[in-house]
């Protein structure tokens, strides 16, 4: 690699296919020899995990502040425990989802200050942006039918339209304001053909 391990994450509305586009291009960094790792948000430890599992019940009733500070609280013993450590090591980190998620759900989607999630992210994050950020971008009336096919939705896809709504306008603000570090992608694309298109944005940014 030209210029080292990258953190890349992934991003988008419910239903988009994030995690199948991870798990194919770990697989293609893998067979190139990049020493990969593979996380997710909230969640990647086992305190993490654990508040994730809070988070996303859809018995559970609770604010937008509350909802923010328990992503925050997993993010930050991600970072601590897993991301920042595989980074120093020299090692490329895929992450279903980081801190912009809480931006376009929490900001956009839920109404709380921008600022203030920044502010609060810059602490639990140590600093670390992503070198690259995947959107897969998708209209939300056909991820919530995803998400429905699937079965057993959890607290946050059990949000009302107009939420997923917001959530996606966020999610493409933020990749409007930073064409260097977001790609964004059309999630309708076949899940193949979707998968080379990443792999060549990804293979560009690490040997080119």
């Amino acid at each position: 690699m030209k210029h080292g391990p990258l953190f890349i994450t992934f991003e988008g509305p419910e239903g988009a296919g994030k995690s199948t586009q991870v798990r194919h291009l770990a697989a293609k960094l893998t067979a190139t020899g990049i020493e990969t790792v593979v996380t997710r948000e909230p969640g990647g430890t086992p305190a993490s995990d654990a508040i994730r599992r809070v988070i996303l019940d859809p018995q559970l009733e609770m604010n937008a502040l509350t909802e923010f500070l328990l992503y925050a609280a997993s993010r930050a013993q991600h970072v601590d425990a897993v991301i920042a450590p595989a980074l120093a090591a020299g090692k490329t980190v895929l992450s279903d989802r980081f801190a912009a998620a809480s931006v376009a759900y929490q900001g956009y989607g839920r109404g709380l200050e921008l600022g203030f999630i920044d502010t609060l992210s810059a602490r639990v994050t140590q600093g670390l942006r992503p070198g690259l950020t995947i959107l897969l971008d998708l209209d939300p009336h056909i991820g919530l039918e995803r998400v429905a096919e699937r079965g057993h939705p959890d607290r946050l896809e059990q949000a009302d339209l107009e939420f997923h709504l917001r959530v996606r306008a966020g999610f493409r603000e933020l990749a409007q304001a930073d064409h260097h570090s977001w790609v964004v992608f059309d999630a309708l694309q076949a899940e193949k053909a979707l998968a080379a298109a990443i792999w060549e944005t990804v293979r560009t940014r690490l040997f080119s």
